[in-house]
This record gives structure tokens, sequence and C-alpha cells, in this order.
């Protein structure tokens, strides 16, 4: 497939990514694409592996934990919509960051979300294996992986329209599974499933074992922390709507779905395991949270169905972590803050080289994950760790420039607006400081957040040294429709 160069800022049309726009992608991701997108998204796998590490440490109180980072998510989001909606970008708020803070802030970010999804692949993939390897011991684990890469990397090379079918139906497994688990878990606790041992079980294990808040309410914070990165992923709808038949439209509905979303997904799921199972239940912390709850009302086999659930959750990030790294690249190529060749497309539309250059470092991860675990690969893992946090604390600094730009400029194109501008762009920026902060109190935490830090600001710098020699602006060019710089 032969790539299509780079075109000018001055042939872009407006509204982003389009059927022939001249950046080259194609608008080849469909509305239910992208609603299953959005609401798979707030699924990842660590909803259903890690959720027993929270349970544990803050009991029936971790609903409370995910009640205050979901609000966490709901505003981040809603300002990140604000922006999307108005200039949909395959960058979202890396080129935005660009606009309205400066080069260096669209470039440090960009590169870090970069190597936080480099990494997540090396470590999706490295659980997709390990459950694979369990059903087909014939293949070897690093067998596995390399096969799940490819494939992945195949379907996203094909057209957008492949990732996207690829992700509609994982994330529809996703949402099915839960909704299932929801109903019927809820039909358990209020004793209207007269074969489980949970009947008439009712709310008591709310309360009992210790109350509420058996450890105190500093276990909340300290649930906070182990369930807020399952919380990522939530924004990548923002950059896929680049790539749909209505961006706008898309993000807009993305945006006021996601409260819902958390809520029936996270809570709702959680809520149903607190009350089927006491807290310190030892199933819990042996077979996980949700296994554990579907062998309490007797679903056979539950540790198989939960498996196959696990996989598509890790394959569905695994397909989008790849997609969103490869976007991210383009983005950056096509802002001159990354070499030439990843901002261009094939005939298809698709960025190729930004594909294959950030699966080959995502097959350099694994690689690390298999050879040095608990030395290289540790390293990596660490120092991403916070690069999350970092996104959404940029995001909110981001929109509170950018609410002016597009006021002043394109106001007609302010269809989402952030509530209660700037108090709680201020009030989520205080938020996600104090959770940062807070984390330097715990000891994984602690190492994450300085490692991730050190990582940032070498990028930072780096931005700001390159931003001085090659002149405020440097090679590329603002583009007055989406408002990203992009490559001459």
């Amino acid at each position: 497939m032969s790539a299509q160069p780079a075109t000018t800022s001055k042939q872009q049309a407006p509204g982003g990514s389009g059927p022939g726009s001249p950046d080259g992608l194609k608008a080849g991701l469909k509305n239910r694409h992208l609603s299953m997108i959005a609401i798979g998204g707030v699924i990842g796998a660590g909803l259903f592996v890690g959720s027993s590490a929270g349970i544990a440490k803050a009991g029936p109180g971790i609903l409370v934990s995910y009640a205050l980072v979901g609000l966490m998510v709901v505003l981040v989001m809603r300002m990140l919509g604000e922006m999307a909606a108005a200039n949909p970008s395959s960058g979202s708020f890396s080129a935005y960051a660009d606009r309205a803070l400066g080069r260096w802030a669209g470039f440090s970010i960009g590169w870090l979300y970069w190597f936080f999804w480099v990494v997540v692949l090396a470590v999706e993939a490295t659980a997709g294996a390990k459950i694979l390897e369990g059903w087909w011991p014939a293949v070897p684990q690093w067998g596995w992986a390399l096969i799940v890469m490819v494939v992945l990397t195949a379907a996203n090379l094909v057209s957008v329209s492949s990732y996207g079918e690829f992700e509609f139906w994982f994330a529809g497994i996703k949402v099915v599974a839960i909704a299932a688990f929801i109903v019927i878990g809820g039909l358990a606790v209020f004793g209207l499933l007269p074969h489980s041992d949970n009947a008439g079980a009712g709310l008591s294990h709310l309360t009992d074992h210790g109350g509420f808040l058996p450890n105190g309410p500093g276990a909340i914070l300290t649930g906070v922390l182990l369930v807020v990165f399952s919380f990522m992923g939530s924004e990548i709808v923002t950059l896929a709507a680049g790539e749909s038949e209505d961006p706008q439209r898309a993000v807009s509905k993305a945006t006021n779905s996601v409260i819902w979303r958390i809520a029936v997904f996270y809570l709702g799921s959680i809520f149903v395991v607190v009350t089927l199972l006491p807290w310190d239940s030892k199933a819990i912390a042996d077979k996980g949270s949700y296994v554990a709850a579907l062998d309490s009302i007797g679903i056979p086999h539950a540790g198989d169905i939960m498996n196959v659930i696990v996989l598509t959750a890790v394959l569905s990030c695994l397909n989008s972590g790849l997609y969103t790294a490869s976007r991210m690249a383009f983005s950056l190529g096509r802002r001159g803050d990354a070499p030439a060749a990843f901002g261009r497309t094939t005939a298809r539309g698709v960025p190729q080289a930004a594909i294959l250059g950030s699966v080959v470092f995502g097959f350099l991860a694994v690689w690390f994950n298999y050879q040095w675990p608990d030395t290289v690969f540790d390293f990596l893992l660490n120092s991403s760790g916070a690069v999350a946090l970092f996104v959404w604390l940029v995001i909110c600094f981001t929109q509170l420039r950018m609410r002016g730009i597009i006021l002043r400029e394109t106001p007609e194109k302010l269809i989402v607006r952030m509530w209660l501008f700037p108090y709680l762009t201020w009030a989520t920026i205080g938020m996600i400081s104090f959770v940062l902060v807070y984390m330097l109190t715990d000891k994984d935490g602690r190492e994450q957040v300085i490692l991730s830090a050190l990582v940032a600001l070498l990028v930072v710098g780096f931005a700001l040294v390159r931003e001085r020699i090659t002149g405020a602006r440097g090679p590329a060019a603002a583009d007055p429709a989406t408002k990203e710089s992009v490559a001459p």
C-alpha cells in the first residue's frame, strides 16, 4: 500500500477527518461503532481483575471510592467533550493543549500518552496470553502474545472500520456480560433467585463484618488509588470521533451518557458483589470478586465464564490501545512533533507508519516483560503509571484556556459546555492534584508518581529545549480548521 503525502493545513476540510479530507484519515467509523466504543471504553480488564484488591482495602466503602473517581472522570470527559465537539481531532487533548498551552504542552502530553498505551499493549498482550496458554498449553505464552498482537495489528492496518468492527463486538460482549451479571446478581440480592445460596441476603452485607467502612474513612482514599486506573480509556472516543461520520454528534452523545455508563457498569456491578458476599470473604481474595459472586449464586463454570469475559476485555483494551497510540503518533507527525512518516496515510486512510511504529515498541515492551519483568518492565510500568492522571490534569488546564478561544473564534461550535465553568474545572484540578499528592503516601503509588513525574519532566524539558531551538512554533503551521498543527 502506498503512502499518501501529508498535505498542508490550507487544504484541511472543516470538522477534522472525513471522507476525502486531506489529512488522509477516512470517516470509517459508523455511529454504532462510536456508541459501543463509548460504552465499552469505561469497562477495562481492571474492573474484572482489580476490584477484589479495592474491596479488601475499603470493604463496602469501595463504592464511595468508585463514585469519587467516577465523578472525576465525568467532569474530565465533560471538559474534553466541550473541546472535541468544537474541534474534532485525531490528536484530541494533545492537539488542544498545543493550541491552548503551547507547543511544548501538546508535544509532551502526546508522547507521554503514547508511551502509556505502548506499555499497556505489553501488559494486555501478556494477560491475554496467560489465559490462552491455560486453555491451549501446547502454544507457549510468548507465542500467544505474538499471535494476539499480529492479528490486531493486521486488523488496524486494514482500515479504521476493521478496528471499529472488532471493538464493536469486543465491547458488546463486555456490556452484555456486565448487564447480565447485574440483573442476575440483583435478583439474588433481593431474594428473587430462589435456588441461590444468597437468597434473602438483601443489603445486610453492606453493614455486617465491621460496618460500611470496616477499615475507617481513610480506606476510601486508598480505594481511590486502587481503582482510578481502571477508568482509563474513557477518552478514546474523542480521538475516534475524528474518523466518524458525524464527529460532533458522536462526542456529544458519548459525553452526555458517561454518567449513566459509570453508574451502571462500575457502581452497579460492584454493588452486586459487595451485597452478595461479605467484603472479607476468602472467596473474593482467592477467586476474584466477579467469579466469587457468580459462584455464590450457583452459576456453573463461573471461572471459565469470567476468563472468557476477561480475555474479551483484554483484547478490547489491546485493540483500542494500538488504535489510540497510532492516532496520537499520527497527530504528532502531522504537527511536526514526530517523524513525518507518522503523519502520512495509505490509500485506505490508514496511518500505516504510525501503527507499525507503535506496535514495534509494543513488541519490544512485551519482550522486556518476558526477559526482565522485575527490572526493566517494572520500571516502564511504574514510569507510565501516573500518566493517566497527568493527562486528565492537562485536559483541565487546556479547557480553561480553550473555552475563551472557542468563544472568540467559533462560538457556534460550543454545543457541549462544561458545567459551572470555571468553578468545577478548578475543583477537578484540585481533586486530581489531591490524588497525586495522596499517592506519595502509598508505597506503590509513591514509586509510580515519582518515576512518572521524572519521565514527564524529561519529556517537557526536551520539548522546551526543542521549541527554543526551532522557534516559537517550529516547522509546523496552525491548522485553521482543527486548530491543530500539521506538518507542511
